[in-house]
Order: C-alpha cells, then structure tokens, then sequence
C-alpha cells in the first residue's frame, strides 16, 4: 500500500511539474475551491522562528491574492499566545478566520472548527498520502479539523569539537552514553542545557523523551492514567542525574532561551528545531561548520521515542468565507509553494506528506538529514492512548513537563512529582 500511495504522490507532483510554467491565476483557478465574492481573510499564525520559512510564506499569501483577489491579514504573535487568542475568538465568535496553530488547538477546540475533510483528501491525494502522526492530530471523530503540511522536527544539537574533546567519535546511541556525554561535557568547561520548564516545544520535547524512553507514559491505552509508575521513577531519576551537568537556570526557559545559550557559547548541547543551525549559517556565524545534530538516545524501552512539534492549519466555523479560507490553504499546500516552504526553511520545516521525502532539502545539506523522518519517527503527545481533548488539556497543563521540573528542581522527591502527576491527570481523564 505505501509503495502505491508514494506512487501516485509522485506522479501528481510531476504532473505538477508540467504545469509550473501556468500563472498563480491560472493555478488558483484549477483548484477545487473558489473564493466566495467579496472574501477577505484574516490569518494568525505563530511568529517566525526562521527568516527563511516567513519570507516564503508570505510571498504564497500575496500570490494568492494577487491571483484570486483575496486579501490576507496575517497576524504574527509569540506561539505562546495563539491558542489563548484563538479560544477567546472561538467564545465570541468573532476573529481569525485561519489560523496556524500548535498541536493541542484542534483537539482543544473541534466543535468550533470547519471540517476539512475535503480539503484534506485533495491535499492528501496530490502529495502521496499524509503521515499517520499527521492524521492523529488532525482527525477528531471521523472528519478532519486540522491540516499539519508540515512537523516540526526537534532533535539534539551540539557542537561537533566539544563532542569530540569529551571523548566521543559520535552521539551516544543510547541514554547510558548520553549521561557520560553530558557528564564529561560539564567537567570540560563546555556544558550542556536542556529546558526543565514550560517551554512548549523544546521543553515538552524533552520530557516526553525523558519519560517515554525509560517505558513511562501518562496514559495507557485505554487511556486510564499510568503516570505513576517504576518506569516513570527510573526516568525522574534518570533526569535528576542528567541535569545536574546542565548550565544552571533552564528551569527558566522559554523556546528561545537555547537558542541563544548556545549561539553564544553557554551550552554546546541542547535540543531543538533546526533554527540554531539556521540562524548561524545565515548570519554566516563562524560556529555554523561546527553544528551538527543527532537522534535522541534510545533508553530502557529499546525503541525510539520522540516528540516532535505538529502545527496545524484550522479554519475557524464562524467565518463568512469557507471556500475563500480552504482555497487560500489549497493555494499554500499547492506543490509549487508547498515546496518553496519546505526548501526555504532549510529542515526546519518536514513534509508531512510522503510524496516530499526525497526533496532536495534532505540532500543538499546533510547536517538536517535526519529532520527528513520526524513525521515517520514522532509519536503523538496522547501517547500511549488516543489523542484527543485531555491529552491536549494535559499538555497544555504541562502535566509531564512540571513533573520532571518539580524533581529535578528539588520540590519534590521523585515519588511525590509522579503522584502528583497523577493526581493532575486524573483530574483531567475523569473530567
């Protein structure tokens, strides 16, 4: 089936080919969904994390509407504020028709959103087939509410010559060399600094991973909470060991703060999108030749186990212009500016559609290679139950996150964060 669905991804993208040489208007024309008259649209998206990915955006809004006539508002706003903004919109009925959201907003939000289950399957279609991981977040009861073009890779990024002056040929493989990793970093002068904080992409990122690879979960699969468990203890514990080699202060940080910390030196480890390795090579940073990255280590469990950023496209279901808002996201997964996105970021951005695996973004530079997989590799944050509204609420309530942070930070002792990790979970499963 997969060899198939691939197949008939790549001939709609050469067939897309052919037709490059057609105007945007003659494109946007022979698109399924016609803007209805008089439509305007209101975007609100996260704000930019790489120049790159927002000029390309931008310029496929303004063809879209030079094509269709369409206007766009784009609204630029801390990703921290998008859901918060998006709720009070939903409430009153009145806001942003579409919005680029994070991964727990149309799970959050389903009964307010437009179905997409047209849109989805034409996309679909013409770009080989959506990843599973993309259809977790996107489906809720049958119809889709949410369209995730791209994910949003976050891996391990260090500096390859402290890796080296700490004794090590490659990135440990495996957590037990990941702590003598850090271990040895710390006692060279040249620490590492991962967020033990709210940090809702790189900080959530690592807690899953630091859960999730010794067997913890917070749910089971039948969604019961099992947060508070022998595995999830050996992985608190595991973190208290590992972050006492960290620069201190990460339980500080938002999703910028490591960015900065190690573009300036503070730390030479620590996790993220590719927007370190982005920046630097764009500012033609000198530090750029010594970036690489690295899968996260597998623990206990024997498998990998990763969470990767899913940022989903919603449209809102008081709009006065459907057809104008699915044609402008039709527009934008379009192949012609579906690639521009995903070449122009540079790996910061991974397809979310299979037809796109071989895109020349994942040859032209092997330090992002391994973003090329995320999607295949991510697992959801419901994980090992299915997604819906309370793994999103549990997210959004940083029930895993607070957890390492509360016994990392000496709050509590490993037993207490687990219980009362619990004791939130449940609050929210049985509510």
């Amino acid at each position: 089936m997969g060899g198939r669905v691939a197949m008939t991804g790549r001939r709609h993208l050469l067939a897309a080919a052919a037709a490059g040489a057609l105007s945007p208007q003659a494109r946007a024309q022979a698109l399924p969904f016609q803007p209805e008259r008089g439509a305007s649209l209101r975007l609100l998206r996260w704000g930019k994390f790489l120049d790159a990915e927002e000029r390309a955006t931008t310029e496929n809004i303004r063809a879209f509407t030079e094509a269709t006539g369409v206007e766009v508002r784009v609204d630029s706003v801390w990703q921290d504020d998008v859901h918060p903004q998006l709720s009070v919109a939903a409430s009153i009925g009145s806001g942003p028709d579409v919005a680029w959201t994070l991964q727990m907003t149309p799970q959050l939000l389903a009964d307010k959103l437009l179905d997409l289950s047209d849109l989805a399957a034409q996309v679909g279609q013409a770009g080989g087939g959506w990843y599973r991981l993309v259809e977790q977040y996107g489906m809720r009861d049958g119809r889709w509410i949410g369209l995730s073009p791209f994910v949003v890779g976050v891996l391990p990024v260090y500096r390859i010559s402290t890796l080296r002056e700490a004794g090590f040929e490659r990135f440990p493989a495996d957590t037990d060399g990941f702590l003598r990793l850090v271990r040895e970093m710390k006692r060279i002068g040249k620490p590492a600094g991962f967020a033990l904080s709210r940090a809702p992409n790189d900080g959530n990122s690592f807690a899953h991973w630091l859960l999730w690879s010794h067997g913890g979960k917070l749910v089971d699969e039948r969604n019961r909470v099992a947060i508070n468990s022998p595995e999830t203890i050996r992985a608190i514990e595991y973190a208290r060991e590992v972050a006492q080699h960290f620069i201190p202060g990460t339980q500080g940080w938002n999703d910028a703060s490591n960015n900065g910390s190690f573009l300036n030196g503070q730390v030479h480890l620590t996790n993220n999108a590719v927007s370190i390795y982005g920046k630097a090579l764009a500012d033609r940073m000198e530090v750029a030749a010594d970036i690489d990255h690295a899968l996260w280590p597998v623990g206990p469990v024997g498998q990998p186990a990763e969470l990767h950023i899913v940022f989903p496209f919603v449209v809102m279901r008081y709009t006065r212009y459907p057809n104008a808002a699915k044609a402008l996201l039709a527009f934008l997964m379009d192949p012609p500016r579906y690639r521009r996105v995903l070449e122009a970021s540079v790996g910061y951005l991974s397809q979310g559609l299979r037809a796109y695996d071989d895109s020349p973004v994942w040859t032209r530079d092997p330090k992002v290679r391994l973003f090329r997989d995320v999607a295949a590799r991510g697992r959801p944050i419901s994980w090992a139950g299915t997604l819906g509204p309370e793994a999103s609420a549990a997210l959004a309530d940083s029930v895993v996150a607070d957890m390492f942070a509360e016994a990392v930070g000496g709050q509590a002792t490993a037993r207490e964060a687990a219980a009362r990790a619990e004791r939130r979970a449940q609050r929210i499963y049985r509510g």
